[in-house]
C-alpha cells in the first residue's frame, strides 16, 4: 500500500478528513482552492516537490501548519525544509501514533485561536491575522515560529525553556531531537536582525 493510502486510511480511522494528491502540483492546486488545518507534504513528490509546494505556499501568504516528511535526516535537508516554511519535519520511516501527535500539535496552534496582541519593545505580535510586525513593518514567520514568540512575549524576560517550547509549540509527547528548538531560536534571531528589531533573544545555560 502506498504511504499516501495508507496515512489517508488511518487518518480516517481517528476521525480526520484526508485528501490526497498524487504530485506536487495537484497538491498546490489543493491547499489553494481549499482551506485545510493541516497539511502532511513529502519531500519527494513528482512534477513539483514538496519544498517548492511549500514555498509557494508561504509566497502566497497560505499559513496552513505544515508537516514536511523527508527520508533525509541530514541537517542540511532539515534547515531546507524549515526554511521553506515548514512547521515541523518527520524523517522516513516512521511509527503512524508519532505522525499523529505531531498533527495534533500543529492543530493546536493553528490560528484558529484568537488572543490580545502582545508587545515587547519594537515587536509585536497580532494572533487574529497571525502576523509579526518590528517597528511596523510585516515579518514572515512560520506557525511554530509564531508560537515561540508567543511564548516569549508573554512572560517578557522569563526564561523558557526547551521543555516549554516543546510543550507549547510541538507537543509533549514529541520523542525528536529537542535541539530541534535551538534551529528554530536561531532562525528567529536571524528574522529579528534583518528586521532591524531593537530586541533579542538570549540564550541562558
Amino acid at each position: 500500500m502506498a504511504l499516501s493510502a495508507y496515512l489517508k486510511r488511518g487518518l480516517e480511522r481517528e476521525g480526520y478528513a484526508a485528501d490526497v494528491a498524487g504530485d506536487g502540483e495537484t497538491g498546490l492546486w489543493l491547499a489553494t482552492e481549499q482551506p485545510y488545518d493541516a497539511i502532511v507534504l513529502d519531500i519527494m513528490l513528482p512534477k513539483l516537490d514538496g519544498l517548492a509546494v511549500c514555498a509557494r505556499l508561504r509566497a502566497a501568504d497560505n499559513r496552513t501548519p505544515v508537516l514536511m516528511l523527508t527520508a533525509r535526516d541530514g541537517d542540511d535537508d532539515i534547515a531546507r525544509a524549515l526554511d521553506t516554511g515548514a512547521d515541523d519535519y518527520l524523517v522516513k520511516p516512521f511509527a503512524f501514533a508519532v505522525l499523529l501527535a505531531r498533527i495534533r500539535a500543529l492543530l493546536r496552534r493553528g490560528p484558529a485561536v484568537l488572543l490580545p496582541g502582545l508587545e515587547y519593545g519594537d515587536l509585536r505580535l497580532e494572533p487574529s491575522q497571525h502576523r509579526v510586525k518590528v517597528g511596523g513593518s510585516a515579518v514572515e514567520v512560520t506557525a511554530t515560529e509564531f508560537c515561540m514568540l508567543s511564548q516569549l512575549l508573554r512572560l517578557p524576560g522569563a526564561v523558557v525553556s526547551k521543555q516549554d517550547f516543546l510543550g507549547a509549540c510541538w507537543d509533549w509527547a514529541f520523542d525528536g531531537d529537542p535541539n530541534i528548538v535551538e534551529v528554530y531560536v536561531g532562525r528567529l534571531r536571524r528574522k529579528m536582525a534583518t528586521a532591524g528589531a531593537l530586541v533579542s533573544i538570549e540564550t541562558v545555560r
